[in-house]
């Protein structure tokens, strides 16, 4: 039996990971439970899994969730805000740490369970394309291990199992192409929010539904897999698979390439996150490659898609530009999903803010120095955009 915690219970991954916990109430524990807003279905889940301790970031929504649960006997310890997120993450004999808060809210929780000598099974690439500079350095201090919950980069791991340390020469990350794969470059000054968050494969939260449409979410996989993994950005390519079922590839250096099949089920690498390094008979859909069909691959278009170059030119350049990228791209998604701005203005903004900040990017940041630059890219591209909306209404 396995004590673990969650972070974001009522998202996509959360409630993928409660799954898993109530299919397998023999091996999984829950005793901590944190979300940002949804009192309704966060209270549901306290009902069912009765943990310790339960956290909503929302402060505002503290009475609505107290009285929620108010007739449960014995009551969990019940806080607010992101010093609460940080309790659950931090919280007692909790072995492991599911993080599945969207975006770098994620950072600063995850910082706190490293710190408690919690295991985290990763779910938020966020905290490592942002925090990455600090991250690593802290999980070697307190011997944590740090397991990929993605798709992507669990089947990176579960590859490398068996895998001599010096015997990776090439990662291949496969993406699905979002939701525009199929159409025209011409198409894409029409797209509404509607058109983009709607994944053909996976399903997945607003943000990152879009980072898909963008595939921004590749390239911040580029960044998440040169911190996991240790590889050059020259040594970490993108295949666009349409089809979803071969989740990534590696490459030894005797040229063999190893894969990692599977339908696109988020509980599985969930599962292989939380039980590593077992294998816990489950009750997925067993793969039948019959029923897969054909396979099919193809360069991704780079004048479709320019945010995997601001990702992998960011993840060259180091230090807080990581860090910018990631918040840039959170304000530009966050803008263009209130509709303020239009989905081709997602990348033109991440690129005017990068730019900006190449004068004042720090090699090795800290702690400090990275939320400060996660600040001031937000800012910077409220201001970018707004810029965007005058020079339109003066056309």
């Amino acid at each position: 039996m396995k004590a673990i915690t969650l972070l974001g219970s009522t998202g996509s991954i959360g409630t993928q990971t409660l799954d898993i916990v109530a299919t397998h109430p023999d091996r999984f524990e829950l005793v901590g439970i944190a979300a940002g807003n949804n009192v309704e279905l966060l209270a549901q889940q306290v009902r069912q899994f009765k943990p310790k301790i339960v956290a909503i970031r929302n402060s505002e929504k503290l009475p609505q969730l107290r009285e929620a649960i108010a007739d449960l006997d014995p009551q969990p310890e019940i806080l607010a805000g992101e010093d609460g997120v940080i309790e659950v993450a931090r919280y007692g004999h909790a072995e492991a740490v599911v993080t599945g808060i969207v975006g770098c809210a994620g950072l600063l929780p995850t910082l706190a369970a490293i710190e408690a000598g919690k295991d985290i099974a990763l779910a938020n690439k966020e905290t490592l394309i942002a925090g990455g500079p600090v991250v690593n350095p802290l999980l070697e201090k307190h011997g944590v291990k740090l397991l990929p919950a993605d798709s992507e980069h669990s089947a990176i791991f579960q590859c490398l199992q068996g895998v001599p340390e010096a015997g990776l020469k090439r990662i291949i990350l496969t993406a699905s192409g979002g939701a525009f794969r199929d159409w025209p470059v011409e198409r894409l000054s029409e797209v509404t929010v509607a058109d983009a968050i709607t994944h053909p494969n996976w399903s997945m939260g607003r943000k990152i539904t879009v980072d898909s449409a963008t595939l921004m979410n590749k390239g911040l996989e580029v960044i998440e897999a040169h911190y996991l993994f240790g590889l050059d950005y020259d040594d970490i390519d993108i295949v666009v698979h349409p089809q979803s079922i071969i989740h990534s590839l590696i490459e030894l250096q005797d040229t063999s390439v190893l894969a990692q099949l599977g339908w696109p089920d988020m509980r599985l690498p969930l599962l292989y996150s939380l039980s590593y390094p077992e294998r816990i008979p489950t009750p997925l859909e067993p793969f039948d490659l019959v029923k897969a069909g054909d396979l099919t691959f193809r360069e991704p278009d780079h004048q479709k898609y320019p945010c995997m170059e601001l990702a992998y030119q960011a993840g060259r350049e180091g230090g807080s530009m990581t860090a910018v990228l990631n918040a840039a791209n959170e304000q530009a998604v966050a803008l263009f999903l209130d509709e303020q701005v239009q989905f081709l203005d997602i990348p033109r903004l991440i690129e005017r803010v990068c730019d900006r900040h190449r004068a004042q990017n720090k090699a090795t940041p800290s702690l400090d120095d990275i939320l400060a630059a996660d600040d001031w890219a937000r800012q910077a591209v409220r201001e970018a955009a707004e810029s965007l909306t005058a020079k339109t209404v003066l056309a």
